[in-house]
């Protein structure tokens, strides 16, 4: 693999580095049952999805054929997002502890996609289209969630089309909203690296550090340094040093092997986990 240059490294070498960490979150995420996956697992997967988000405004950034780029991102949110639904309801079969993968940054970067879009639409005071692409998929989970207190009835059409065509900004944890609003940051600072680095580490240390410090300070078990070995999700601050040493230039790589890769490795380890349940559940 290409990675490391001479002036840092490339978008290709970013995802692979993403890609490894990625897949030591997701060995915790899917083995944590047996107790044996070490929790530095996780803790090092934090830098994972910050990467992939960077690298994502960079591609939307240069692509030459944003819609294109959009339906490959889509066309896998679809996939797994209907995979979830189907589980979510019963109609396909779980692991016997009740645990199904909740696995979701194509829902994210599906969602960021419009938002970005929208926001480049407002650059050029299109306000229209560009206040639509901005506001309604960050308006649609309260609009949907108001709907289905109004009209019982509509809860599960509406929670398939917003796990589905219309996804939802917090249908899983990978689409919460500190994602987005981590996207949003680093696409709308893209043009100053410094600022850009600067608007990440802050937004993610309101969102992943001070936003769980004070709810957990409420409780009387506290202990700060449960924010190290608890709530780390701030860790992924750290990816900032990666960032910084971006060279700007995309990199040889097989371009098709990300996109296929990440669903593939979920349901592999998914299903592995669920083989060897039987004789690693309980350590």
């Amino acid at each position: 693999m290409e990675s490391i240059r001479t002036r840092g490294l490339s978008s290709t070498g970013l995802k692979w580095i993403a890609l490894i960490l990625m897949v030591l979150d997701h060995i915790h995420y899917f083995f944590a049952y047996t107790e044996r996956v070490p929790e530095w697992f996780s803790m090092a997967g934090r830098l994972a999805a910050p990467l992939f988000l960077f690298c994502l405004v960079e591609g939307f950034s240069h692509t030459h054929d944003r819609r294109r780029y959009f339906m490959k991102v889509y066309a896998i949110h679809l996939l797994m997002s209907g995979l979830l639904l189907l589980m979510l309801c019963g109609l396909l079969p779980i692991r016997p502890d009740g645990f199904y993968p909740m696995n979701g940054m194509m829902t994210s970067f599906s969602i960021l996609m419009v938002v970005f879009q929208g926001i480049d639409w407002l650059g050029e005071k299109r306000w229209g289209p560009g206040l639509a692409a901005v506001v309604l998929p960050l308006a649609w989970p309260i609009l949907a969630g108001l709907l289905m207190r109004g009209v019982p009835a509509l809860q599960m059409p509406l929670l398939a089309l917003g796990y589905t065509l219309l996804p939802m900004w917090n249908s899983n944890p990978d689409a919460s909203i500190s994602v987005i609003a981590t996207g949003v940051l680093l696409y709308a600072f893209r043009r100053n690296r410094r600022v850009q680095a600067g608007a990440f580490v802050a937004g993610t240390m309101v969102f992943s550090f001070l936003l769980p410090l004070l709810l957990l300070f409420q409780s009387p078990e506290f202990h700060w340094t449960m924010m190290f070995t608890t709530a780390y999700e701030w860790y992924g601050a750290l990816a900032v040093a990666l960032m910084l040493c971006y060279n700007g230039e995309r990199g040889r790589g097989p371009k098709a092997f990300f996109y296929v890769f990440y669903p593939a490795h979920v349901y592999i380890l998914y299903a592995l986990s669920w083989a060897a349940y039987p004789l690693l559940a309980g350590g």
